[in-house]
């Protein structure tokens, strides 16, 4: 019997290990859509403080698709996903 529980134990200890090689590439990959995202809002505000109108809806397109994305991965709540779609529509209407 002890040897069972030893086994079960090493089984226990390489499910969790392979657990948190998992977490870590998980989280790696959501911190890289999160800087994503972030590039390409600080891209759509350059180009709205510019008068760049090409690059702005270009922009503005691209943060709508990453966001829905983000949602559909669950990186991002849908409210949050809104709330951001929100504010950066609202600006590129007051400069335009």
């Amino acid at each position: 019997m002890p040897e069972d529980s030893k086994k079960e134990k090493k089984k226990k200890m390489a499910t969790a290990q392979k657990r948190m090689i998992q977490d870590k590439k998980k989280r790696m990959a959501n911190r890289s859509f999160k800087s994503r995202v972030r590039r390409t809002i600080r891209f759509f505000e350059t180009a709205l403080s510019s008068g760049e109108k090409e690059n702005v809806t270009h922009s503005l397109r691209t943060v709508y698709s990453l966001m829905d994305k983000g949602i559909k991965k669950g990186i991002y709540k849908k409210n949050k996903a809104a709330r951001v779609k929100s504010h950066l529509t609202l600006k590129a209407a007051k400069h335009h």
